[in-house]
């Protein structure tokens, strides 16, 4: 088993004997990922860091997460009416049976059912914002969603491991060095990764429930 990654050493150590890399050659990809655009990198003296192209990560602002949360709010709310006017039903078909013959009920049991059904189905059109969406289509999506949450994950473990071996024993104030870099946390623009995943885990149990 790899060291653990406590220092700058023993992360690239990890890398290089997980993918068995050599320094000539991850210098050379690296110089080639910056000279292409793909990378970005900040020279200090001979020292070189490389970072990630911020541009490339498609993150929601704060209007667009508001947003989000708005739509998940009405969902909620149009759940809520539903589970009422369910119940409100549920409550009329027990009052009825004292009073129905056992055939009147029947024919009133599976009208009430009926339309037990149709709200049931305006829920879901609901959920699905307002277009139904295939089991495939929509087990697809959720899987995308989760593989980017995990890399979101992963990448922000990542950093925080590379960060913490650079800064161990630097002299220089840490906020005024991450700016200097560029470089900008989850919470400066407004994001959190646990609140999107648990709009991951709520969607799943709402799948559940149906």
């Amino acid at each position: 088993m790899a060291p653990k990654s406590d220092n700058t050493e023993a992360i690239v150590l990890n890398y290089v004997n997980e993918f068995n890399l050599k320094k000539a050659s991850i210098q050379k990809t690296l110089d080639s990922l910056a000279d292409s655009g793909k990378i970005s990198f900040k020279e200090y003296g001979k020292q070189k860091i490389y970072l990630a192209r911020q541009d490339q990560f498609n993150i929601p602002n704060n209007e667009e997460l508001a947003s989000m949360k708005e739509e998940n709010a009405k969902l909620q709310e149009h759940l809520d009416q539903q589970k009422k006017a369910i119940t409100e039903v549920e409550g009329e078909i027990k009052c009825l049976q004292s009073n129905l013959t056992l055939e009147q009920i029947h024919d009133k049991e599976a009208k009430l059912r009926k339309e037990v059904k149709e709200m049931e189905d305006k829920l879901v059109k609901l959920r699905g914002g307002v277009t139904l969406v295939r089991p495939e289509e929509k087990k697809a999506v959720e899987a995308m969603y989760s593989e980017k949450i995990s890399l979101w994950r992963r990448r922000k473990r990542m950093f925080k491991d590379l960060w913490d071996a650079i800064t161990e024993n630097s002299p220089k104030d840490l906020k005024e060095f991450k700016e200097e870099l560029g470089i900008e946390y989850d919470e400066d623009v407004g994001v959190n990764l646990q609140s999107f995943s648990e709009l991951l885990q709520h969607g799943k149990k709402r799948a559940r429930g149906q």
